[in-house]
């Protein structure tokens, strides 16, 4: 029986790509998380993986991916946010210096490194933010294995009923909410069912519905810088409900 692979091929992409998504990948499984597909070869230019046959999003499996994601969050203790080593959102460069506390990291290594080309407005917006990150960051939370890039593209819904997640580059130790919100930003099938189960696991801390604008900061920016403009006004207001809902 001929096995069936996914190959991905890094010609053109920035050096390293495809050994932080390997990295990601064997890195965010642990027990009772959300299944990954395994690495079956790794070369500088070649990455390949198990296949997973696609299928059709579901509530019973968005309800189980929502436990799973729970438990991968929480399956880590306590360390300095970052990782031991870069890694990449897309094909930029993903800043993985360790912070001991989480508004720091994500004012030094997601927002400022990508103001420059922003028009004047709204890298003051963006810096606004930045200046006011203790505040608006909400209560402390513990530290949580995030897949960092966990927008809806790279959540794959298999034929067997299971949520798997790909594309695993931009993990690190982070916030849980950062994942949260980015299933939000561009719509995730089921989202109220996977966040009604993963409350249930892991409670949720109070005001975070207020913050989803705060985490989508930087997946916003990623896009501002890759796709342009379109992005812009999306970004700017995301950045001034942050602050006004804080």
């Amino acid at each position: 029986m001929t096995r069936r692979e996914f190959v991905k091929r890094g010609r053109g992409s920035p050096p390293g790509l495809l050994a932080a998504e390997a990295r990601g990948l064997d890195w965010l499984r642990v027990e009772g998380g959300p299944p990954l597909p395994h690495v079956l070869e790794l070369q500088p230019d070649e990455l390949v993986l198990e296949w997973i046959e696609p299928g059709r999003p579901s509530a019973e499996a968005g309800e189980a991916f929502g436990r799973r994601l729970a438990q991968m969050h929480t399956s880590i203790d306590a360390e300095p946010y970052g990782a031991p080593e870069d890694g990449f959102i897309g094909p930029l460069p993903l800043d993985n210096t360790r912070h001991d506390d989480w508004p720091s990291f994500y004012a030094e290594r997601r927002l400022a490194p990508y103001l420059p080309g922003l028009d004047r407005d709204t890298r003051q917006a963006v810096e606004h933010v930045i200046a006011c990150i203790d505040e608006v960051a909400g209560p402390t939370d513990e530290p949580a294995r995030i897949h960092g890039d966990l927008w809806s593209g790279n959540v794959l819904w298999s034929v067997d009923g299971q949520v798997w997640l790909i594309d695993a580059s931009s993990a690190h130790v982070g916030h849980r909410e950062t994942d949260l919100a980015m299933l939000a930003l561009f719509g995730a099938p089921y989202l109220d069912h996977i966040l009604r189960a993963y409350d249930e696991v892991t409670p949720l801390t109070a005001g975070w519905r207020e913050r989803v604008p705060l985490h989508q900061l930087h997946p916003l920016l990623v896009h501002v810088q890759l796709f342009g403009g379109g992005y812009v006004d999306q970004l700017r207001a995301a950045a001034r409900s942050a602050i006004h809902s804080a």
